[in-house]
C-alpha cells in the first residue's frame, strides 16, 4: 500500500524499513540483509539509514542488501548535527552515497537541530538538489517552530518530511505537528512504532484490547499499531527490519484498515493528550 510521499507525489509504501542498530555480529549482519531484502520483495521499499547508525555500518549494510535493486528503493539517510555546516554537510552526504554504493539519496534529512545555523544546512541541501545527489531534503526530530524555520531557510526547493518519534504512548505530534504538516503537504515519518520498552504488555488493559482486535481480524498486535499509526493520510513508518520474520510481521501491517469502531478503542486506550507536550525524541 502506498501513498504520494507529500507534495513530491512519488508513491511510498506507508510501513518502510528502519535500520538503527542492525549493526553487530556477522551472523547478525547476514540476517539484516536478508530481512531488508525480504521486505524489499514485500513492497517495504522505503528504507531509512543514517551517517550515525554505527558509524555508518548501518549504510553500509543497506548498501549490500539494496545492490541491484536501488531503482526500487526510496533511499533515506540523515546528515549529524555535528557535521551540519554547509563545508559538512557535502562531505556527509558524499561519505553515505560512497557507503551506501549509490549516485543518489531519495531524501537526506538533518537528523535533529544543530548548532550550525540552519540556514547554512539548507544551502548545502538546495545545493545537493541543484547536483541531483538528492531529490529532497527533510528534518529530522523537529517540533512546529523549527520545521518553520527550516522551511523559512530553504530558497529554491521545498522541505518534503520531517521523521519523528510516534507511537501509542507517545501521541503529542497529533496536536499540532501532523496537522501543520499535512496543511504544509511535508510528510510525516514515524520512527520506533512500537516504543521500545513502552510496548503494551500483553496482560495490561492496552495490551488486552490490542489483543482482540488482533485476534479479530486475524492479525498481530504489531500489525495493528501500525494500521493505527498510518491511519493519517500523511504519515509512514520505518519500524526496524533485524530479521526476516520480523519483516514479513511487518509487512502485514498494509494491505487493510481499521474499523471506526477499532480505532475509537484504541484511542480510548492510549489516550493522545490534551494539552501541548514537548516533542519526544529518543
Amino acid at each position: 500500500m502506498k501513498r504520494p510521499f507529500a507534495w513530491t507525489g512519488v508513491p511510498v509504501p506507508i510501513i518502510g524499513q528502519g535500520t538503527w542498530m542492525i549493526e553487530g555480529s556477522a551472523d547478525a549482519e547476514r540476517r539484516a540483509i536478508e530481512a531488508l531484502r525480504v521486505g524489499i520483495d514485500l513492497g517495504l521499499t522505503h528504507i531509512d539509514t543514517a551517517e550515525m547508525y554505527g558509524s555508518g555500518r548501518a549504510e553500509e549494510i543497506t548498501g549490500k542488501a539494496i545492490a541491484g535493486r536501488r531503482d526500487e528503493i526510496f533511499l533515506v539517510s540523515k546528515v549529524l548535527p555535528s557535521n551540519a555546516s554547509y563545508d559538512g554537510t557535502l562531505r556527509a552526504c558524499e561519505r553515505s552515497l560512497q557507503r551506501l554504493g549509490t549516485d543518489h539519496l531519495d531524501v537526506y534529512l538533518l537528523h535533529w537541530e544543530s548548532s550550525h545555523p540552519i540556514r547554512e544546512t539548507m544551502r548545502a541541501m538546495e545545493h545537493l538538489i541543484d547536483q541531483k545527489l538528492i531529490r529532497y531534503t527533510g528534518v529530522s526530530n523537529f517540533d512546529v517552530d523549527q520545521v518553520k524555520e527550516a522551511q523559512a531557510a530553504l530558497r529554491h526547493h521545498r522541505l518534503a518530511a520531517n521523521q519523528v518519534l510516534y507511537h501509542l504512548r507517545e501521541r503529542g505530534i497529533e496536536r499540532k505537528l501532523i496537522p501543520y504538516c499535512a496543511e504544509q503537504q511535508i510528510a510525516i515519518v514515524a520512527y520506533t512504532p512500537f516504543g521500545q520498552s513502552k510496548f503494551p504488555r500483553a496482560d495490561s488493559p492496552g495490551g488486552r484490547v490490542l489483543a482482540g482486535i488482533a485476534k479479530r481480524r486475524g492479525r498481530t498486535v504489531r500489525q495493528v499499531i501500525l494500521s493505527f499509526l498510518t491511519r493519517i493520510e500523511n504519515v509512514f513508518t520505518i519500524p526496524k527490519s533485524s530479521s526476516p520474520e520480523h519483516t514479513r510481521e511487518n509487512a502485514g501491517g498494509m494491505g487493510w484498515t481499521l474499523t471506526p469502531d477499532e480505532i475509537a478503542a484504541i484511542d480510548r486506550t492510549f489516550p493522545a493528550p490534551t494539552r501541548d507536550v514537548p516533542l519526544a525524541m529518543l
